[in-house]
């Protein structure tokens, strides 16, 4: 039985993506920070580690307790929208922490194993707000943009050993839990610097109003990880849902 090993998988993309793998037959190791506020189903098939992207002792000892490792899906991540005048350092180097060195951290603790034999791949969940620029995702989209840049060269370096390195890209999800918490923060007030507040009112509308059209699903995702994760011909970077895959068109 294959083992997939997903990082942020309390809610929203990571869940959903597990319990895909399930369904599939596979053998899940889904990792999040607080393993005892997981709602994943109870299964023979599935482990519930607890992993700190952030921080590399978590990473190893969650690694080490997971064994081989078929298939590695970075999926935590850490959502942010505001301008970069807006965006204090220390929330910056958060954000790349999180979407960035976290995948490549998690990254190096399994392709040794992954070379010696012979066989593996790694699947980074990146963001449709880098097919095209959105303001007040400055932050944001730079940190999932190098995740995708990355992925693509690692592609290159680890092809001789026979490891596959892809990225999917989600459209909008405003069911995801980055979501939510994001509007209970705007709803406090004084989210955007007062200069940038009208700015961010007419934004904040606009990306409403895309997101009542087509959007797209954790089941869009799970199925993208998937087909990336067991299909030899999927290309290094896919699109996941109705809209990041118009985004994707037009580029």
């Amino acid at each position: 039985m294959n083992t997939v090993f997903i990082t942020g998988c309390s809610t929203g993309f990571g869940r959903e993506t597990a319990l895909y793998f399930l369904e599939q037959g596979w053998a899940v190791v889904a990792t999040m920070r607080n393993p005892a506020a997981s709602t994943l189903p109870a299964s023979e098939h599935l482990r519930v580690l607890p992993l700190d992207v952030t921080r590399e002792q978590s990473i190893v000892a969650a690694i080490s307790e997971a064994g081989d490792i078929d298939v590695l899906v970075n999926n935590a991540g850490l959502g942010w929208l505001n301008a970069v005048e807006g965006t204090p350092m220390d929330v910056a180097r958060r954000i790349f922490e999180t979407n960035l060195f976290g995948a490549i951290a998690t990254m190096q603790a399994v392709l040794p194993g992954m070379r010696e034999r012979r066989s593996g791949v790694i699947v980074n969940v990146s963001s449709s707000s880098t097919y095209k620029p959105i303001p007040l995702l400055s932050v944001y989209r730079a940190s999932k943009a190098a995740l995708t840049s990355l992925t693509e060269a690692a592609a290159l370096e680890l092809a001789p050993f026979n490891i596959r390195t892809k990225v999917v890209v989600p459209g909008m999800a405003p069911s995801t839990s980055f979501a939510d918490d994001l509007q209970e923060q705007i709803a406090k007030g004084g989210w955007f610097p007062p200069a940038y507040q009208e700015f961010a009112n007419q934004t904040m509308a606009a990306l409403h109003a895309a997101g009542s059209g087509d959007v797209t699903t954790a089941r869009d995702v799970a199925e993208a990880v998937f087909r990336s994760a067991t299909d030899p011909d999927c290309p290094v970077v896919l699109p996941a849902g109705a809209d990041a895959i118009a985004w994707a068109n037009a580029v």
